[in-house]
Parts: structure tokens; sequence; C-alpha cells
């Protein structure tokens, strides 16, 4: 299932009396249509709460479903974008090869009443030659330990970059990075970061020191949610 939703967390970090999250929203339409009674979905890369996705992929343990009928229950910043049958133990998260995020800075003097919940403002100058030489550097495997919270469930803290650049659309600054898995709020922490580099607050070399292992107090602050957004996740190709 290809879903695509506006800012709620999907599977939570930890779920909190009160707070809806996506993962509950798609479970209770799910049971709804499939008059199911227990249903559990797997979701391909847990989003913390205000982060988008126009890629998700999450799976279950039952027939595919039309998005027309799901989305009919569904509140309106959440959609299911695609629904299909997988072969039998599919998981939309063991089974995934890759996960892209794109990160959106909003590069000008003015704030914009459109992006406001889609990018983060910044009005300052920044260094896009920076930015593109810290990108350049995550290619590869790296010890991202500086750019995960002191206090994590992860065990392993080396991740393979694949692929990570700075692009322009406008006035709209994009980070996109593709990676086999990440951690909580790396892309937010690498964000804000390499924002530092690009305001002059620290260099290049200093940010490409924290890829070596470097405790999280030696890293910048932690990007705001908003602007980020799953962007796709990547499977095996079929048999």
């Amino acid at each position: 299932m290809l879903l695509e939703y506006d800012g709620t967390a999907f599977f939570g970090w930890a779920r909190q009396p009160g707070r809806r999250t996506v993962q509950e929203e798609v479970e209770r339409a799910l049971r709804t249509v499939l008059r199911a009674g227990e249903l559990t979905v797997t979701v391909a890369g847990r989003t913390d709460r205000g982060v988008h996705a126009w890629g998700q992929v999450c799976s279950y343990a039952h027939e595919a479903v039309d998005p027309l009928r799901l989305n009919a229950l569904l509140p309106r910043d959440v959609a299911v974008l695609d629904c299909n049958p997988a072969p039998d133990g599919f998981s939309a998260r063991h089974d995934a090869i890759s996960r892209t995020y794109c990160y959106r800075v909003l590069h000008r003097r003015a704030r914009s009443v459109w992006h406001e919940r889609r990018a983060l403002w910044h009005g300052w100058e920044l260094d896009a030659a920076a930015l593109d030489e810290c990108a350049r550097a995550l290619a590869g495997r790296h010890d991202f330990t500086a750019f995960t919270p002191t206090e994590t469930y992860h065990s392993r803290f080396e991740r393979e970059i694949l692929s990570a650049d700075w692009g322009r659309d406008g006035d709209l600054l994009e980070f996109w990075i593709t990676a086999d898995t990440f951690m909580r709020s790396m892309n937010r922490i690498l964000v804000g970061t390499m924002l530092e580099v690009a305001t002059g607050r620290r260099t290049l070399e200093d940010f490409v020191a924290l890829l070596d292992g470097a405790p999280r107090a030696d890293a910048g602050p932690t990007a705001p949610a908003h602007g980020l957004a799953l962007a796709a996740v990547r499977y095996p190709p079929a048999p």
C-alpha cells in the first residue's frame, strides 16, 4: 500500500493517549472495509510527528483494497495512493533496500504562506557551495552516532548513504538523501548541522569529522520536522 500524509506521525516512536497516528487511522479504515477484527500494518519507515510523506509504503496480511474505499474513511490529511497484492511474507519494512527523503529549505528574505508547513524558512545568507560539499562528504558508509538522539534504541550506528545532494527549485533548496536505513532524526540533524556550515558557524572539516562516530553533542541542532518528507522506498525487482 502506497500512502501520502501531511505531518502526522506514522508509527510514532511512542503512542500517546489522545494523539492520533496515521497507523491507527489506516488500520481503522482497513478493519472497517475488510470487516476484520485484528489487523496491523507494517511500515517501511517510521516518521516523527510533523514529517510528511508522499512515498510511504505499508503492508498488512489481508487482501488488497480499492484506495477509493479507504480514502472515503480516512481524514483529509491521509490518502492511500495505491494498494496491490504482495507475495506471501512480504514486509514493507524488512524487504525494503533503500529509503529516500527530501528536506526543503525556503531560502529568501520574506516568509511564505504557501510553504509555511512544507519547508524551513531561512532568511539569512547561505553558502550553497558549502552545502554541496557537505552532501558529497556523506556518500558511503559512516558512523552517524552524532546525528541521532543520545537516548535511543539503535544498537548499530553505521549507515550506507547511496546518494546525497542539494538541488534548487526557485527559492526552495532541496536536500535529497537515499540510504539503506535511517536513524531517528538523522536527516533533520544532518540538515541542521549543514546549515551551520553554510552560515559559517562551523567548517566543512568539522562536519566531516562528525561522520566518524562523534557524540551527539558535537553536531548541530535538529531542523524542524515540517521541512522533511519521506519521498520513496525501493524494493528488489520482482522475480
